[in-house]
């Protein structure tokens, strides 16, 4: 058996799951950018709009 195969065979091998909120605290030391314009995407390149709503500086490579 390889280590793929044995990875997947751990995958139900834990005894529980905690899901929960993020304090503000949290979110704020996560975020590292500013949408500073509503726009989406250029309506001829279909590209993201820097600094806007799917800008990849902000939010990462498409």
């Amino acid at each position: 058996m390889n280590v793929t195969e044995n990875a997947f065979d751990r995958v139900n091998d834990f005894g529980s799951v905690k899901i929960g909120l993020a304090s503000p605290h949290d979110i704020r030391r996560w975020s590292f950018g500013e949408v500073k314009k509503p726009e989406t995407i250029n309506y001829r390149t279909y590209r993201p709009e820097r600094d806007g709503l799917f800008c990849e500086r902000i939010f990462g490579p498409e």
